[in-house]
């Protein structure tokens, strides 16, 4: 007895397939740009992973510890990281909406917890809790949590946003909370991230330029006070200008840059960099770069930003196909956040900006920053799809409601007039 060809295997795959179509249509079906995140997303946090692992044995090491402790422990949250932007690009933009002040008052509630005694010092900056033996930095949630909530807050504003106190309340004095809070910390790296996000964020509403304007002026004021009024970054920023006198205070930078030099066009090799023998602090997160280019060239070093450069097409091109303005500020903030900060990390690296301590996206070691950032990928991914298909059937059904709803009463006094 004979059985059509191919019957078998379409009954087998039925059941996931009908699964598939049911999913989509609740949460709306991915479209390309859905996959060119996805994949340069997780291509950049292999890269690192594997990066983090050749510059941070040689300090260990050295240290007489595990060589491969910390790879262990990022690969771990890098697996969780993944799971949770799945996880979140399922959310719906409405439950966005909703979620968006509790996110807000929870980020400021854990930044508040880093001036009690669950706050941890590491290397100068107060900005780490510990709860139960898990410790965690608030500064890198709070930005996933402004950058939805500015969206959340400027959309329903609409057209009020051109009037400058609409601007200032409330989201100039919630941007303004945040950002105290993370400098009250001594972590001047992610409140310049932060402010940069606020300013895009302000950009991406169409608010008035003159009101950009205050806003960048108020920035530059603070920016300016927090390198006056320390030693440290007024130290950072001088030797960035040539100073050289304090001995060890151009020893980072002159190694970045030998590293990047000694690499070449194609590098010396995976896991043969000599700078990352302690001579360049922090080899393993802030100056991670400059291993790349020492381990793969010049070379390796394009493709590091012909990912980003992809993946903010990528999340532009969502931008552009959600005429709404919660998803274009919402993504717009993710996008400066992400692309903003490998800018200012590789920039630092090569010697066009001083030292201010941020880690390269997706690359750099560090649990809370890779999960945050992953986060925030699954929210633009969230904003990727399209519309549930539920969705479209009640707003077709409430058109032709709305279309055919004084329809009939004419028609109905129309006849009665010609009866009459």
């Amino acid at each position: 007895m004979s059985h059509p060809v191919g019957r078998g295997k379409s009954a087998r795959t039925r059941p996931f397939q009908g699964f598939r179509d049911w999913f989509n249509a609740r949460v709306g079906r991915p479209t390309v740009w859905y996959y060119w995140i996805v994949g340069t997303t997780i291509a950049l946090t292999m890269i690192g992973r594997m990066t983090v692992l050749s510059a941070s044995t040689a300090e260990t090491i050295s240290k007489g510890e595990d060589p491969y402790d910390l790879f262990i422990k990022e690969s771990a949250f890098a697996v969780g990281g993944l799971m949770l932007m799945f996880v979140l690009s399922c959310v719906s933009q409405a439950l966005w909406r909703k979620l968006a002040p509790f996110l807000m008052l929870l980020a400021m509630a854990l930044l508040v917890l880093v001036f009690t005694p669950l706050g941890v010092n590491v290397n100068g900056n107060l900005n780490w809790v510990n709860l139960a033996g898990i410790q965690f930095q608030p500064s890198e949630a709070a930005k996933l949590a402004l950058a939805v909530w500015m969206g959340a807050v400027l959309a329903a504003k609409g057209r009020l946003v051109r009037d400058f106190v609409h601007v200032v309340l409330p989201v100039g004095v919630g941007a303004g909370i945040i950002l105290v809070l993370i400098l009250l910390g001594h972590d001047v790296g992610t409140a310049v991230i932060v402010g940069i996000m606020v300013l895009a964020g302000l950009t991406f509403a169409g608010v008035r330029a003159w009101t950009l304007g205050v806003a960048v002026a108020a920035a530059a004021i603070v920016a300016l006070v927090a390198n006056i009024s320390s030693d440290n970054r007024t130290g950072r920023f001088a030797s960035w200008l040539g100073d050289c006198s304090v001995a060890g205070s151009c020893d980072q930078y002159l190694n970045g840059v030998y590293a990047l030099a000694s690499g070449g066009w194609f590098g010396v090799g995976l896991g043969q960099s000599r700078q990352k023998w302690n001579w360049i602090p922090e080899a393993h997160n802030d100056f991670i770069f400059a291993i790349i280019g020492e381990e793969f060239g010049l070379m390796g070093t394009i493709v590091i930003v012909a990912l980003y450069a992809v993946l903010a097409y990528a999340i532009f091109r969502v931008i552009n196909t959600r005429n709404d303005t919660f998803a274009r500020v919402t993504c717009g903030m993710i996008l400066t956040w992400i692309i903003g900060q490998a800018v200012v990390n590789i920039s630092v690296v090569v010697g066009l900006l001083p030292v201010i301590g941020v880690p390269l996206p997706l690359i750099s070691y560090g649990g809370t920053a890779l999960i945050m950032v992953l986060a925030a990928i699954g929210v633009v991914l969230s904003f990727s799809r399209t519309e549930p298909s539920g969705t479209q059937r009640r707003g077709a059904r409430g058109r032709s409601t709305l279309r055919t709803g004084s329809t009939p009463a004419r028609t109905t006094a129309e006849s009665t007039k010609k009866s009459q």
